[in-house]
């Protein structure tokens, strides 16, 4: 379980290090950085994959996702430029109870090359235990060269020098001399993201899809009706249904195979036949969705949702919030909502540990944390 998420200078993330539990709840007014700090987290799982530098490409490159603020704010003056006195940085992280890791990107140096706007990987660290301590670094990277401690408590070269926009997640492997470096890895791959469930027309969820086992459900919902069987079959006797009946009383939720090609059908109370899944509104095919997601047989060790409340009717909140605390019962849960309903409905089921986001001179901060209350983080120099 992941203990702090720290990010610094992504978009109004200027510096923030948040302390994380079982159930986490990420909300704040429109503007106070909720979206930024989700796209912060999808990122280190990006960095994964190798894909955090083409990731930021889309955002419209590190330029255009840097802290626009000034490098120092003095409360006591107005907000002004200042003279640069630090290399321009993008910095992110996490900590757990048995690993952390941490990236920072920066600008090249000037060249001739046509990619010479990419960022760079500066510095990485993969650490044992829950703060970065001198004697805690297991891995480390510094601009191409990586690092190794050696059994003996001695650092060693790894022999391998990584490409500025590759990071040693990825391209370096070594289940011999840095076998942690591999779960890390493997677990930041396994983390769950869902943030756009197509609810329309289009929706590939309306459609019959070919049926295969399915224990996670995909990212735009196009297999919902083989995640829906999958549940049925081999997770938790009767959660499809009971879900269902929450939300709907006295709904069902029955899956068609039509020469193997799966298809919602919503036995609704009071009509002749059941409705497909293009007849569906947007927001039942969403609460179906949700059905989908959080009651996988496969959970992953981190789940993030954002805004899963959104086209609902306020009278689902309830039966969704129900669906989300079931699954942090077995996952780790990082839910980012404005819904002042849906928090509330949440809250009335189980200990929520609450991140309200707020804005100070136009850098996101979290409302009521101050220096003391931070958990304990320190970026290694470059």
């Amino acid at each position: 379980m992941l203990n702090a998420l720290a990010v610094e200078g992504y978009r109004s993330l200027r510096r923030v290090i948040v302390p994380l539990r079982r159930l986490n709840v990420v909300t704040g007014a429109n503007g106070t950085g909720k979206s930024s700090l989700y796209r912060a987290l999808r990122l280190l799982a990006d960095a994964s994959r190798n894909g955090a530098v083409a990731a930021l490409a889309r955002e419209g490159g590190l330029d255009s996702t840097l802290w626009a603020g000034p490098e120092f704010v003095r409360h006591d003056r107005p907000v002004q430029g200042t003279t640069r006195m630090g290399p321009v940085s993008l910095r992110m992280g996490f900590a757990s109870d048995d690993y952390g890791y941490l990236m920072d990107l920066g600008l090249p140096m000037p060249s001739h090359s046509m990619f010479g706007r990419d960022p760079e990987i500066k510095r990485e660290a993969l650490w044992s235990g829950p703060f970065l301590r001198p004697a805690s670094l297991l891995v480390e990277r510094s601009n191409s060269q990586v690092r190794i401690r050696a059994s003996s408590g001695q650092w060693e070269q790894a022999g391998q020098e990584l490409q500025t926009f590759d990071s040693m997640l990825s391209q370096f492997a070594d289940p011999q001399r840095a076998p942690e470096l591999l779960l890390v890895r493997e677990r930041m791959r396994a983390w769950r993201f869902y943030d756009h469930l197509r609810t329309d027309a289009d929706a590939p969820a309306r459609q019959a899809h070919l049926g295969t086992r399915t224990p996670i459900l995909g990212p735009e919902g196009a297999d919902l009706a083989a995640a829906l069987q999958t549940i049925n079959e081999i997770g938790p006797n009767g959660a499809v249904a009971e879900a269902i009946d929450q939300a709907f009383p006295g709904s069902q939720v029955a899956i068609n195979d039509h020469a193997g090609r799966f298809e919602i059908a919503f036995h609704q109370h009071g009509l002749l036949r059941p409705l497909s899944g293009a007849e569906l509104s947007d927001g039942t095919l969403r609460y179906l969705l949700w059905v989908a997601a959080l009651l996988t047989p496969r959970p992953p060790e981190l789940l993030v949702l954002n805004e899963p409340e959104t086209s609902l009717h306020p009278d689902l909140l309830p039966a969704l919030a129900n669906l989300v605390v079931t699954a942090a019962k077995t996952t780790q849960v990082i839910l980012v909502t404005h819904s002042r309903p849906f928090l509330a409905a949440l809250d009335a089921l189980d200990d929520l540990h609450t991140i309200e986001l707020v804005k100070d001179r136009g850098a996101t901060t979290i409302a009521g944390q101050g220096p003391l209350d931070e958990p304990p983080w320190k970026w290694p120099k470059r």
